[in-house]
């Protein structure tokens, strides 16, 4: 439990320090509208672009079905199994910019969904990885500074999005 509580206070003290920072008002606009890409439009027009050019043979869609057919369990298993609360329920005078869909924060399904795409993508399309693990790395980023999660939420979102990605991979 000790761990657990050191690791909860370094959380703290990242958000706290973030949220202070002078450049926070300025990226809030911005990460707002970079969060909603993480969202699940731009999965679905992945998938159906997929499915259009190469139908439903494409080892890549095969790949990012199976990917999700995992992850979204598992997410939602360990985040409604932790129960870690949010940044605004468990920090007293903090209220986060947007409202989150669910109550709990661990582990981000955003950058979760985020890093399981760009692996995914950019394991079939090389060229576009950087691009796309930027963008993943953008949209955890972006949870954060909007007040919805912790830093380790989205360090372990991008790892379990990561590993479902390469299982998904390894079973094709």
């Amino acid at each position: 439990m000790k761990l657990l509580y050191s690791i909860h206070k370094y959380d703290v003290f990242m958000f706290t320090w973030l949220i202070n920072a002078r450049i926070y008002s300025n990226l809030t606009h911005f990460c707002r509208y970079l969060s909603k890409t993480g969202d699940g439009q731009l999965y679905l027009l992945a998938i159906g672009a997929l499915y259009l050019h190469e139908g439903i043979e494409s080892r890549c869609l095969q790949a990012v079905l199976l990917a999700f057919l995992i992850e979204r369990p598992v997410y939602f298993i360990l985040k409604n199994g932790l129960k870690r609360h949010r940044p605004e329920a468990a920090l007293i005078n903090f209220h986060s910019i947007i409202t989150p869909s669910d109550q709990f924060s661990f582990p981000s399904g955003h950058t979760s969904a985020a890093f399981m795409m760009a692996t995914l993508l950019g394991y079939y399309f090389p060229l576009s990885m950087i691009p796309l693990y930027c963008w993943a790395i953008l949209v955890g980023f972006s949870r954060v500074v909007l007040g919805v999660h912790f830093p380790t939420d989205t360090v372990v979102g991008g790892l379990l999005g990561i590993s479902t990605a390469l299982f998904s991979l390894g079973q094709l």
